[in-house]
């Protein structure tokens, strides 16, 4: 039998808070055009990572993916800190 094999999305961003217990709150930039005038602006979104471990600090650039729904609001998993 043949597995499905699911792409599971991933990030890269920014560690903006850490204060709470197993989770860090990550911002992610990215760049959209405006359709009409062409014009490039930056807009981002911040995301509740479970950090096993409480290892992430804030100014941190780390690495999550998605995964099951783990509360409320965390639907993502800390895979590693990058810089």
């Amino acid at each position: 039998m043949s597995e499905k094999i699911k792409n599971k999305r991933t990030f890269r961003g920014e560690v903006i808070s850490c204060k709470m217990n197993q989770t860090a709150v990550a911002k992610v930039d990215r760049v959209k055009k405006h359709p009409k005038y062409g014009k490039r602006y930056r807009v981002s979104r911040k995301y509740k990572v479970h950090d096993e471990r409480n290892e992430c600090r804030v100014g941190q650039t780390i690495l999550f993916e998605e995964c099951r729904p783990l509360s409320k609001e965390k639907r993502w998993r800390l895979v590693q800190i990058v810089g």
